[in-house]
């Protein structure tokens, strides 16, 4: 579908210029031993400096190790490694997903602590489209409406073609899990760090917490 194949086009633009934005916030070098908490290789591939990079993620079945970087199964709330052990710590839309308040303290504290300096991106809880669903405004509303509507309508279930089994996993993901945050929220998780805003159309659509790069104003 058009939509699909645009989403996906703004993704990897949004991917790219994130990446572009970590390099002119990092001096990232070859020789740095980067732990990425959550993710894949995936958005790796559009940075032009490859690191050490260690992936931390749950168990996925059947899944292939990825070349290029050493796999560790683990919990980001509860990391397997010493302080300051990485160079630099990077997350990218993992800490909403980690579940309530306390875990995503405890996922802030482990990135804090083993990361000489971090980088954490996360869906800002104030965009008016929710990015999970990609469905308007659903987000703002009570959770008790949220959970009588999302079973039955959101954009996403609309447009992609899933497995019954596979749409109820991801709707009670995002309904029992998912814990979106706002500048506010990210600055009591990480206050030391500094806060950018990455914008779509002069909306603030995600926001990043970087600590260990020059101090600047927040935007």
């Amino acid at each position: 579908m058009q939509f699909l194949s645009l989403l996906s086009a703004l993704r990897q633009r949004f991917r790219r210029r994130r990446m572009q934005r970590l390099l002119s916030v990092f001096p990232l070098r070859a020789d740095w031993r980067v732990l990425d908490v959550g993710g894949t290789l995936d958005i790796w591939a559009h940075c032009p400096v490859c690191p050490r990079l260690v992936l931390l993620n749950t168990p996925r079945g059947g899944e292939p190790e990825p070349p290029g970087a050493d796999v560790v199964f683990g919990d980001g709330r509860r990391l397997p490694f010493a302080d300051r052990s990485f160079d630099l710590a990077f997350s990218n839309s993992v800490i909403e997903h980690v579940g309530d308040e306390a875990s995503q303290i405890a996922f802030a504290s482990e990135i804090r602590r083993v990361g000489k300096r971090y980088w954490v991106q996360t869906p800002d809880r104030w965009f008016p489209i929710e990015q999970h669903l990609w469905t308007p405004f659903i987000h703002f509303l009570p959770q008790g409406l949220q959970r009588a509507i999302v079973p039955h309508f959101s954009v996403w279930q609309l447009l992609v073609r899933v497995r019954n089994d596979q749409r109820r996993y991801y709707l009670d993901h995002y309904l029992g899990t998912v814990r979106l945050l706002s500048m506010r929220d990210l600055r009591r998780l990480f206050p030391e760090a500094t806060i950018i805003r990455e914008r779509i159309f002069g909306l603030s659509k995600s926001l990043v917490a970087a600590h260990g790069c020059e101090d600047r104003p927040s935007r």
